[in-house]
C-alpha cells in the first residue's frame, strides 16, 4: 500500500518497535489519550509529549491534520505503519489511527530516544538549506570600509 500524503517523514524500521513500546509501558505507567480527536485537543493543549499517528488510516483526511497541527505548536509526532498494531499497543481490541502520550512514565527513556532519532530524520531535510546561511558573513567586509 502506497503511503498516504499526510505521512512528512519515513520512520526507520528499526524505530517502529521503541515507538509502540513505549506506547505500551506509558498505557501501564503514564497517560495515554486514544483516538484523533482526543490526540488533537493533546495538541492544541500543549500536553502531549509524542503524537503516535497511523499511516494505513481510510479516509487519509481522519488524521491528515496532525502532523500540521503539531508542527504548528512544535508537538513531537511520528508515524507507525499499522492502526491494528497501534490499537494493541494501546491495550485496546479495536483499531486506532492516532494516540498522545500526555505523560511517559516508565517510558520516558524510549520516547526521548524515538524524539531524538526523528528530530535527526527531520534535521536531515533541512541541513542542506541551513548550511550556506553561516558561510556568508558579511562582517569582514565591512571591517576594512571602518
Amino acid at each position: 500500500m502506497a503511503k498516504s500524503y499526510y505521512v512528512k517523514f519515513d520512520v526507520p524500521e528499526n524505530l517502529v518497535s521503541p515507538i509502540y513500546e513505549s506506547l505500551r509501558v506509558a498505557v501501564e505507567t503514564g497517560k495515554v489519550k486514544r483516538g484523533t480527536n482526543e490526540a488533537t485537543k493533546a495538541i492544541e493543549r500543549g500536553i502531549s509529549k509524542l503524537i503516535i499517528i497511523a499511516e494505513d488510516v481510510e479516509p487519509p483526511e481522519v488524521v491528515a491534520h496532525l502532523p500540521i497541527i503539531c508542527e504548528e505548536q512544535k508537538a513531537a509526532y511520528v508515524f507507525v505503519p499499522s492502526k491494528q498494531e497501534l490499537g494493541k499497543a494501546l491495550g485496546i481490541e479495536v483499531t486506532s489511527a492516532a494516540a498522545a502520550i500526555l505523560d511517559s512514565g516508565d517510558a520516558q527513556h524510549i520516547i526521548d530516544e524515538v524524539i531524538a532519532s526523528i528530530a535527526k530524520i527531520k534535521d536531515g531535510k533541512s541541513e542542506p538549506e541551513a548550511k550556506p546561511e553561516p558561510e556568508a558573513k558579511p562582517e569582514p567586509e565591512a571591517k576594512p570600509e571602518q
